[in-house]
């Protein structure tokens, strides 16, 4: 027969076949003996350690019937319920559970004659010994396997900060991983009732005080920073003293970042400058209801950009009925179809290629696609850019989004993506943004469902966003420029706005704008000197002065606005004036820039607007 083939009746391949066929004999050479030692020893300690040849062969012979007892129990049940790996928990409970049984049904027998090949107390005693031996075999197997699977020599030994699931699972994989670039070689963790504690073989050798001695104790040369939900002031703490060790510095990202699968070696990353904003997250806190998006068909504006895409991966993991993704930035659906699955062939109908300032493009396709749930995330945002060029702003954000609202008139849900510029605003982009909210809070009112708005601050690591802007100068060798050296803002991370805008679609009422409470305001200078203290070369920081538009400190609410969180403690509430389509649609596009910006912020105060008022066309 060939090497490769398999055996007659069977489509397991030769070599795991003769592989499987040696490991069960192996096992019931182990448990044969077990039994046989298992008896002679009970029969020994029974007759006071005078054992003759005639008890030791009726001993032998009844532990010769006891394990057949045993492997046929054990065939029946891996045949009705499967079998779990050698010198696992589920195999062990299984082989003491089997064991038992063996002996329940020899003692059985030996109580039905009147002479006995063997004391009664044999089988007792005997299984009880026989059970630790098969333990300790299959002990032992798991062991040499493990030790087998551990990384070569070449891999980096690295130590493990932080005690916590994570980083649990996280152990097990380095250290199963033979072909992988981590040996964990021990553990730290501040915590004093973790001091000693052991986890696969590795001991916590003291916090982050300890971190020098352990490097040199261990000879690691990295450590890898696991604790989820730890603040950044901790984590530039352990990598200060990482690397004032010797030892390079590495991250675990948060299980919140991991989602739904479980943690690979690859996930372990190199430090980056939104670990070390200096702000809590908070979305593990935003306790998401993925049934209410189960089975729903689902539309997604704007979903080849930073927050839709994200919001469609997300999406996607909750089993929606359709999920509809709308661009008008075709490169931008290529890479979305290529991040949800592997492949982009652009065929596929989940994809709609158009633009949110054709309204009767729009029509069409909400008509002919009939979602239930609309994510309104298509807009334009560089502050800058529409400040000089306000009618871009007019006829995507304001009347852009009117189209989508006025085609989502039947819709049950709609959630407009809004900004913390829209509170107070004093910038092209604020202005269009606050619109929008009103625009879509008389929607609300019009249609009696749940229309609404989320507003985010800015969102870390997105396409044009400050840091992106910064890393973007260090790579080229530039000085970093900030706009003032006492300007704050909000940020968020990715996650936590799509956490909020799946969340806003199961709490949010008709008419409301969202708030997430984003924590403190980050200082920009501090996140300028936090990035050139990373950069491989000095850098420099420059100051240009606020720009048109720009604020020196952002606001999340409206000077008439209430911070009311009455459905969750990280959600504000906050109800929204509405706006009324006829007055908008009076905005020219082509009017003089500074009239037209007048007349938006006119748009943005809860007063009537005279269409006789607005700015003539040039």
């Amino acid at each position: 027969m060939d090497d490769a083939a398999s055996p007659a009746g069977t489509n397991i391949p030769r070599r795991d076949w003769v592989t499987r066929r040696a490991k069960t004999l192996s096992l019931l050479t182990l448990d044969t003996g077990a039994w046989c030692a298992g008896f002679l020893v009970a029969a020994w300690a029974r007759y006071e350690f005078g054992l003759t040849p005639g008890q030791c062969a009726l001993a032998l012979g009844t532990a010769g019937v006891c394990t057949v007892v045993h492997a046929a129990i054990e065939q029946v049940r891996s045949t009705a319920r499967g079998r779990h790996p050698i010198g696992s928990i589920g195999e062990a409970r299984d082989l003491a559970l089997t064991t038992l049984l063996a002996a329940a049904v020899m003692l059985a027998a030996l109580a039905t004659l009147t002479e006995r090949p063997v004391p009664a107390s044999v089988p007792v005693t005997g299984g009880a010994v026989a059970l630790l031996v098969m333990a300790g075999g299959r002990a032992g197997y798991r062991w040499r396997r493990d030790r087998d699977d551990r990384p070569v020599r070449g891999a980096e030994r690295a130590l493990i900060y932080g005690v916590d699931a994570a980083s649990e699972r996280l152990v097990r994989v380095l250290v199963g991983d033979p072909g992988g670039s981590y040996l964990p070689v021990g553990l730290l963790d501040d915590d004093r009732e973790r001091q000693g504690l052991r986890l696969e073989g590795l001991r916590v050798l003291g916090g982050r005080e300890q971190i020098e001695q352990a490097v040199r104790r261990t000879g690691a040369t990295t450590v890898i920073f696991s604790i989820d939900g730890s603040d950044a002031e901790l984590m530039r703490d352990v990598r200060r003293r990482t690397l004032q060790a010797g030892a390079a510095f590495k991250v675990l990202p948060p299980v919140r970042e991991l989602l739904d699968r479980p943690v690979r070696a690859t996930d372990v990353r190199d430090l980056q400058l939104t670990d070390l904003l200096g702000r809590a997250q908070r979305v593990a806190e935003l306790m998401i209801e993925r049934n209410g998006l189960a089975g729903r068909r689902v539309l997604v504006t704007g979903a080849g950009g930073s927050i839709g895409s994200e919001l469609c991966r997300q999406i996607a993991r909750c089993e929606p009925g359709e999920l509809m993704m709308l661009d008008r930035d075709e490169s931008a659906l290529h890479a979305l179809q290529m991040s949800l699955h592997g492949r982009a062939l652009l065929d596929g109908p989940e994809l709609i290629l158009a633009d949110i300032r054709d309204a009767d493009g729009i029509a069409r396709i909400v008509a002919d696609r009939q979602p239930d749930i609309v994510f309104h995330a298509a807009a334009l945002k560089h502050l800058t850019l529409l400040q000089r060029h306000p009618g871009e702003a007019v006829k995507t954000n304001v009347c852009g989004t009117l189209n989508v609202l006025e085609a989502c008139r039947d819709v049950s849900e709609f959630v407009n993506i809004s900004t913390d510029k829209a509170a107070n605003p004093v910038s092209v982009l604020g202005y269009s943004k606050r619109i929008t909210e009103r625009l879509t809070a008389h929607y609300a009112e019009q249609v009696g469902r749940a229309f609404l708005s989320v507003r985010f601050g800015n969102v870390l690591s997105s396409r044009g966003s400050v840091l992106t802007a910064f890393q973007a100068q260090v790579e080229a060798g530039l000085p970093i420029t900030v706009t003032h050296p006492e300007v704050t803002r909000y940020f968020m991370t990715v996650q936590e706005a799509v956490h909020l805008v799946l969340q806003a679609a199961t709490i949010g009422r008709g008419g409301e704008a969202l708030v997430l409470d984003m924590g403190e305001p980050v200082r920009i200078a501090d996140v300028a000197r936090r990035l050139a203290a990373e950069a491989d070369r000095p850098t420099e920081i420059l100051f240009t002065g606020l720009r048109p538009g720009e604020k020196l400190h952002e606001d999340l609410f409206g000077v008439d606005e209430v911070d009311s969180r009455p459905l969750h403690p990280l959600i504000s509430h906050v109800r929204v004036p509405s706006l009324s389509p006829e007055d908008v649609r009076g905005l020219d596009p082509y009017a003089d820039a500074d009239e037209l910006i007048k007349w938006m912020a006119a748009y943005c105060e809860d007063l009537p607007v005279r269409s006789s008022m607005l700015p003539s066309p040039r």
